[in-house]
């Protein structure tokens, strides 16, 4: 599916007034080109639904209309319980998914752990394709594409031919979204650490002790000390956990080899 340019400067969001336009035009690209539904989050981590300018709910209006569509931004735990966030935290691409499995272009082997079970209870929807958007500090959003009939299970065809271009407007709709309306965090975003200080905060987020790291880096336990407190003190951390959360949310923590 070949989006103009025009359709990708209409989801974008410029200041809060363009939020409710913008999610209209979305809606309405995705309907044309596909036929899908649309439900949508900015962060699968909180309950709070995207709202216009107006402070209008989108989700239920502009989005997915009626019963269904408003009912799951309204689950607390949905974020903990549904499989399609849980997927979000361990796959960038986009992907499809029913009671059967999660499908992606590449093979994720971690998405094929989760746990699949009563999916239609759990995701309000027998199938999906979803767009995962991560985005800075650690915030993921996501795109929801469901079918307008419900007893439809199979969305590999659609998938096949419009993936790529759904996660492009939901990429776009959301990061959009997340600048014009979250409050800046400037004092995080200028943070910047040693190469010394990433390796021990890894370590540390790894469940590796001072003494650990000092045998791993081959350096004093009141060196490694030094490194973690100076990295907090940059952070703004209280203490170590914290200071691990802020790494984290930076992007400083990846996997240790």
């Amino acid at each position: 599916m070949l989006i103009d340019d025009d359709i990708l400067d209409a989801v974008r969001i410029q200041t809060s007034a363009d939020i409710r336009p913008a999610a209209e035009a979305l809606r309405d690209a995705v309907s044309e080109r596909t036929g899908l539904l649309v439900n949508i989050t900015h962060n699968i981590a909180t309950s709070t639904p995207m709202k216009d300018v107006d402070g209008r709910v989108l989700a239920g209006d502009v989005f997915t209309p009626g019963e269904a569509g408003a009912l799951w931004w309204e689950v607390p735990l949905l974020g903990l319980t549904s499989p399609l966030p849980k997927a979000c935290r361990l796959e960038g691409e986009p992907f499809w998914c029913n009671r059967s499995g999660i499908y992606s272009r590449s093979r994720n082997r971690a998405l094929e752990a989760l746990d699949l079970s009563d999916f239609e209870a759990r995701a309000f929807t027998r199938a999906a394709i979803v767009a995962p958007v991560h985005l800075p500090f650690g915030q993921i959003g996501a795109a929801s594409f469901v079918h307008h009939d419900h007893d439809v299970e199979d969305l590999s065809a659609i998938f096949g031919a419009h993936d790529e271009a759904l996660a492009l407007l939901a990429r776009i709709f959301i990061t959009s979204y997340a600048k014009a309306t979250e409050q800046p965090r400037e004092q995080l975003a200028g943070v910047a650490l040693t190469k010394r200080e990433v390796e021990c905060l890894r370590w540390a987020g790894a469940g590796k002790t001072n003494d650990d790291i000092a045998t791993i880096l081959g350096l004093k336990r009141t060196t490694i000390r030094f490194h973690i407190r100076s990295a907090a003190q940059k952070l703004d951390a209280v203490n170590r956990d914290q200071a691990l959360f802020k790494a984290a949310q930076l992007g400083f923590l990846g996997k240790v080899r």
